[in-house]
């Protein structure tokens, strides 16, 4: 059974290697843009990166729930509560 988490922990640590190294791609894109004042190069760059963060902030929640299931079910129910009331207004 302990082999399962450490296959998990071990998913985690690549995952966020992986996304870590395309962020800092992303980023040398975005400043490569810059330099040569490609628009379209900062853009893929900072797309890159961006998705790459956000990757590493979904990893990371993922961790935490797993972790911490009845935290992440309350704040689950938290962000469900506050979208009907954004959504439920007339």
């Amino acid at each position: 059974m302990s082999d399962f988490g450490t296959d998990k922990n071990t998913q985690f640590a690549e995952d966020k290697a992986k996304n870590k190294l395309d962020e800092l791609a992303g980023s040398a894109q975005q400043q490569f843009g810059e330099f040569v004042d490609s628009p379209k190069h900062q853009v893929k760059g900072a797309a890159k990166k961006y998705a790459a963060q956000a990757s590493d902030a979904v990893s990371d929640v993922t961790e935490a729930v797993r972790n911490n299931p009845l935290t992440g079910l309350v704040a689950a129910g938290a962000v469900g509560i506050v979208l009907g009331l954004l959504l439920g207004r007339k």
